[in-house]
């Protein structure tokens, strides 16, 4: 389970505290799927920045499976968000001179324990259509087919929670449609716990739960 509970942020500045979140609460369950819209400058990013721990709040609190990873020290945080979260971001952030195989791979080499993960990222990638493109680098694929590595990476440590972070926003219409039906598909399979953040509505309506960020707010729009 993830619990936002009166989370606010601000940015200190030398006219004074910029808002930029305030009480957000939100409660969701594994196999839970929101999207979170706003026009850009709304939060959306800062907001799921924080919930991947990748950012602190000003004040409020955020649980995931019973923990507050704003209470562990770094090496802790780390090995969290690493176990935990899942990430997905508007660039690919694919490392140019490794193979699609060991870009999927990547968070794994920090991982504990014994198992052996190049089977589950062959699964994953033939679940995404890329089989055939194991040894291939990202150079050599187009904007969907790197996006669709980037999917196979978050979920290769079986994650709680998936975070995306306008995962269409560079892709064309065709590549944004096989994107989006892909991620809700894995995430059906593997009953993550599903926040995407974007300003397309396209994407937002094939999700059965929508938010908009109003005014600092978190607002039920559907």
């Amino acid at each position: 389970m993830l619990e936002i509970t009166n989370l606010t942020k601000e940015y200190s500045t030398p006219r004074g505290p910029l808002p930029i979140l305030s009480d957000i609460t939100l409660t969701l369950r594994r196999g839970d799927a929101v999207a979170i819209m706003g026009p850009s400058g709304s939060g959306k990013s800062t907001l799921l920045y924080i919930v991947g721990a990748l950012e602190t709040p000003t004040s409020g609190s955020v649980t995931l499976d019973d923990q507050n990873p704003f209470r562990l020290d770094e090496k802790l945080l780390a090995a969290f968000r690493n176990r935990k979260i899942g990430f997905v971001f508007q660039d690919h952030c694919l490392l140019p001179q490794c193979s699609v195989l060991e870009n999927v791979l990547t968070p794994t080499l920090v991982a504990n324990g014994d198992r052996n993960y190049v089977e589950r990222a062959k699964q994953l990638l033939t679940q995404v259509g890329l089989a055939e493109r194991l040894d291939h680098r990202p150079a050599q694929l187009s904007g969907g087919e790197k996006q669709r590595v980037a999917i196979a990476r978050a979920l290769i440590g079986e994650p709680l929670l998936l975070l995306c972070d306008e995962p269409t926003g560079n892709l064309d219409r065709h590549s944004a449609e096989n994107v989006a039906s892909l991620l809700l598909d894995l995430h059906q399979q593997q009953q993550t716990i599903l926040i995407v953040v974007t300003h397309s509505a396209e994407l937002a309506a094939k999700f059965p739960v929508r938010f908009e960020l109003i005014d600092r707010k978190l607002q039920r729009v559907s």
